[in-house]
């Protein structure tokens, strides 16, 4: 994949995810009320709206800015690194499409609002709420085991 190319579709995918996200917060917000359960897609899927003012599965709660700062970081340091690649497989820029999105979309919540909203809640197993960029996120986790798993490395053109 030519460089050019690789960090435009890395940094699309970013700005893609970090939409999506948004937009979906922005409507759950507006419609669902907190703590009520509506649901979505029947035995899979409910809709509920929360705030989590920790990481994931409320990991740190009351740590919040720390939190914030943390996401900042990562966020810089992946985007750096995105942009610094000659050259990567396509499972890795994907991997880091979604991470950094998805990284952003958390983070904005946690500068905006003093935590991150969630509101998917799955029906079939006791999980924690999540939203789109936790999902994000674990797609990147996937891609980057699969890329390991087919022995990719980055490579100079």
């Amino acid at each position: 994949m030519r460089l050019q190319r690789q960090r435009w579709l890395g940094f699309s995918l970013t700005g893609l995810v970090l939409i999506m996200d948004q937009l979906s917060k922005a409507w759950a917000v507006q419609t669902l009320e907190p703590g009520v359960t509506r649901p979505w897609l029947p035995r899979l899927l409910d809709l509920q709206l929360v705030y989590n003012r920790g990481a994931a599965f409320s990991l740190l709660t009351g740590a919040t800015g720390v939190l914030a700062v943390i996401s900042a970081a990562v966020a810089v340091a992946l985007a750096i690194w995105l942009w610094r690649q000659r050259q990567l497989p396509p499972l890795q820029v994907l991997a880091a499409g979604l991470l950094l999105g998805g990284t952003l979309g958390n983070g904005l919540d946690r500068w905006r609002l003093g935590a991150v909203v969630d509101f998917l809640a799955l029906v079939p197993i006791d999980f924690p709420v999540f939203n789109l960029a936790d999902v994000s996120i674990n797609l990147a986790v996937i891609c980057l085991g699969l890329s390991l798993l087919r022995g990719e490395q980055p490579h100079e053109p």
